[in-house]
This record gives structure tokens, C-alpha cells and sequence, in this order.
């Protein structure tokens, strides 16, 4: 039962599938979900664009009711409120708890026939706000693809590490099988034997770490494209080979998408004062209305009796144009003004800063390449170096000439070296990454990368 239910388990995982650094990319901005919530923010700004835009349609109002009420109407002042229902007609004089049925429907079209830019620039705050919102995802795009090739990058080293640390044991193990051999026939002394136990033991610890390396570095670019750690296989290609030698395209920080977001950031809050300014002008109305009511009260106080009143029987419409002007609210707009004022000059400071972070982040990048290639160049020769010198040490020790101490400190610097050798290629192509990071596109870097 053990093994069918282990073969199951097998066919459902099935063998891992390769994965190119341009697969690894174009999954993880398809599956990550941060990118899916920056494309549903775009999809809210296109529907607020929708919303601003309705500001230029008429409002049209619609009332119907009923109702069942006393007739004692009173004269003098009340003031505007919401809570007491008002009451037409003459007053009567009368004071008592007689009924009658009212009734009302009508309907009020409002329409604003201009209004000096102000929905214009509403429109025009939706639209901004669109804008920054579809930067804000080619940004979040861009992270999460300059993560991804970072996370793949991390799992070639670890892969090639694997490889160098499993050679160092591979030779700890041919030595420990010699000395075994030698201190059996009593040709060494057993403490040669324990020597080289322990550098095997060390090389293996080693090669545990690097293989401890490879799950961690799986599990976080699993992360980015959506599939299971188990089934991640990345395709080293060019990666192990040092990149063409050339000289970086000179920074353009505003094609950088968080240069572009701010900018699109800036533009929103601009767009926001405009609409500040467009506040203090008369607003325009154009108004017609159209209504009837129903009343079971006579002008001198008799009641009708029945359903009068039930239904509207007295109708009336109206046209009219009405100015609202908001005189106190010059005093707020203008500190309103003022605030949103100073939002935008802290919002292009915040440019100027991004423009200068990305300026040292290119630097940085720059500097790092030029050092990895210098060390991408003296890692063969060290490599080569600790290869000669480990093979000299083990025949001098063969010979009799040498103690085991040189062949495990040999050993540990050939393993070393081409660990250092390996790595310092892939040094190279991380600098060119943080170059291409700081320029705002990857995608030169990715296709040199999948060659």
C-alpha cells in the first residue's frame, strides 16, 4: 500500500521542469499577486475617470409619496432643520387631531450649463490618478521581475557551489581511501588517518550548506513564479561564462519606472490644486421641475371626506436658473491651496532624491562590475594555481616527502578556489543586473543571459 500511494505522489509531482531566466520572469509578473493588485487599482482609476465625467450630466430627482396628517399649519419663523416636516396652505386657526390624506410626485432636472474648468479638472484628477496608478504596476512589475532574475541568479550560485563542494568531497574521499589503505599496512600513522576523516567530514558540511543553499534559493523564486520548489530546475545557459565586455549605456533615471511613478505622483498633485483653483466661482444651475399634490383639507379648514387627497389633483411646473456663490470659503480654499502647494514641491524634492538614489544605485552597480571582472579574470589563475599545488602536495605526501597537513590545506584551497571562480562570474552578471536596475530595463540583460 506504501508504494502505490508513493507512486502516486510521485506521478502527481512528476520530474522538475526546467525553467529558463525569461520563463522565470514572464511567470512571475503573470502569477505574482502584487502585480494582480496593481492592475485592480488601474481598474478603480478607470472607473473613478467614469465617475468625474458623469459631473456633466444633468441630475435628474424623482418624489413620490403619501401620507395621512393633521391641517393646524401656524404662522411664524423656523429655522432650517430636518427633523419637523413643513407644512403649506393658510393658517386656519384650528387646533385638533382631524386628519386628511395628502399626496405628492414631481421630478427636478438640474443642470450645471458651465462651470469655469472645475469638472474639467476633476476629470483631469481621475485621469492623473489612472496614471499613477498604471506606473505604480510597470513599477511593481519591474521589482518583482529585477527579484525574480535576483532569485534565479542566487540559485545558479548555489547550484554551482553544489558542484565544487561535491568535488572537494569527491578528492577528501579518494585521500581518506588512500590513508586508510596505508595506516592498514602500518605505512602511516593513524593520526594521518583521523586527519583526513576530519577534512572529509569538514567537506561534507560544506557541501550540506550548499545544498541548503539550493532549497532556500528554490523556495524564494518559487515564490515569484508561482511553482513548487521541488519542481524548479533553472537552465545555467551562459550564466557559468563571463558576459561580453562592454560599456554601460549612460543613465537615463527618468525612464526608470519609479522615476516615472513619482513623476505620474506629481502630476496628480498638480492636477489636484488645479481643481483647487477652479473652486471659488459661482456655480450655475439650470433647474425645471414638474410635480402635483393631493390634499383632503379645504383653504378654510373642512375636511373632505373618502380618498380625496389620495391622488394628486393639482399640478404645477417650474424653470428657473440659480447662482450659488461660496463667499466665506475664500479663507479655506486658500490655505487648502497653500497645503496642496507645499505637497507638491515635497513631491518633487521626492523626485529629485529618487533621481539621485538611482544615480548612486547605477554607480554602485558600475563599480561592482568593474571589480568582478577584474576578479572573474584572477579566479582562473587561482584556480589553476591550487589545482597544481594540491596535486604536488598529494604526491609529496605519496612520496614521503610531505605531511598530511599540506594535502587537506591543498585541498580546502583548490575547492575554495573554484568555488571563488564560479562565483565571481556570476559577480559579473550581478553587476550588470544592478546596472540594468538602475537604468529601468531588464530586458537587454535577460536576453543576453538566455543565449
Amino acid at each position: 500500500m506504501l508504494i502505490v500511494v508513493k507512486a502516486l505522489l510521485a506521478q502527481q509531482t512528476g520530474p522538475p521542469v526546467s525553467l529558463t531566466i525569461s520563463q522565470a520572469v514572464e511567470n512571475s509578473i503573470k502569477n505574482y499577486p502584487a502585480i494582480r493588485v496593481s492592475q485592480e487599482q488601474i481598474n478603480a482609476a478607470a472607473a473613478a475617470i467614469q465617475l468625474a465625467r458623469t459631473a456633466y450630466l444633468p441630475k435628474v430627482d424623482a418624489l413620490a409619496q403619501v401620507n395621512r396628517a393633521t391641517r393646524n399649519n401656524v404662522f411664524g419663523l423656523l429655522l432650517p432643520q430636518g427633523v419637523i416636516p413643513s407644512m403649506s396652505g393658510p393658517v386656519i386657526g384650528t387646533n385638533n387631531l382631524g386628519s386628511v390624506w395628502g399626496s405628492a410626485i414631481g421630478g427636478l432636472v438640474t443642470w450645471e450649463p458651465f462651470d469655469f474648468g472645475l469638472r474639467s479638472a476633476g476629470v483631469s484628477v481621475a485621469s492623473a490618478a489612472r496614471a499613477q496608478s498604471e506606473a505604480a504596476a510597470k513599477k511593481t512589475q519591474f521589482e518583482v521581475a529585477v527579484a525574480t532574475v535576483d532569485a534565479y541568479l542566487t540559485l545558479v550560485a548555489a547550484q554551482e557551489t553544489v558542484r565544487a563542494a561535491q568535488a572537494g568531497v569527491d578528492r577528501g574521499d579518494i585521500v581518506v581511501k588512500t590513508i586508510t589503505a596505508q595506516v592498514n599496512a602500518q605505512l602511516r600513522p593513524g593520526a594521518d588517518q583521523s586527519r583526513a576523516e576530519a577534512e572529509l567530514a569538514a567537506a561534507r558540511t560544506q557541501l550540506i550548506q550548499a545544498q541548503q543553499a539550493i532549497d532556500v534559493s528554490r523556495a524564494t523564486l518559487s515564490q515569484f513564479v508561482g511553482t513548487d520548489p521541488s519542481q524548479i530546475a533553472v537552465v545555467t545557459g551562459s550564466l557559468v561564462q563571463l558576459p561580453p565586455e562592454q560599456a554601460p549605456a549612460a543613465l537615463n533615471a527618468a525612464a526608470n519606472p519609479a522615476m516615472v511613478e513619482q513623476s505620474a505622483v506629481v502630476e496628480q498633485a498638480r492636477a489636484q490644486l488645479r481643481v483647487l483653483e477652479r473652486s471659488y466661482f459661482p456655480r450655475f444651475y439650470l433647474q425645471g421641475a414638474a410635480y402635483a399634490r393631493g390634499t383632503g383639507a379645504e383653504t378654510n379648514g373642512d375636511r373632505l371626506g373618502g380618498l380625496n387627497g389620495l391622488a394628486p389633483n393639482f399640478q404645477n411646473y417650474a424653470l428657473g436658473f440659480s447662482v450659488i456663490f461660496p463667499i466665506s470659503e475664500l479663507p479655506s480654499l486658500r490655505a487648502r491651496e497653500a497645503a496642496q502647494s507645499a505637497a507638491i514641491r515635497s513631491q518633487v524634492a521626492r523626485s529629485e532624491q529618487i533621481a539621485v538614489d538611482l544615480r548612486a544605485q547605477w554607480n554602485r552597480a558600475v563599480a561592482t562590475l568593474n571589480g568582478a571582472r577584474r576578479i572573474a579574470v584572477n579566479t582562473p589563475v587561482q584556480a589553476s594555481a591550487a589545482g597544481s599545488a594540491a596535486r604536488q602536495a598529494t604526491a609529496r605526501y605519496e612520496a614521503g616527502l610531505g605531511n598530511i597537513d599540506e594535502v587537506a590545506e591543498a585541498q580546502r584551497l583548490l575547492t575554495q578556489a573554484e568555488i571563488d571562480d564560479v562565483l565571481a562570474r556570476l559577480t559579473v552578471w550581478r553587476g550588470l543586473l544592478g546596472i540594468a536596475s538602475a537604468a529601468g530595463d531588464i530586458r537587454p540583460f535577460v536576453a543576453e543571459a538566455s543565449r
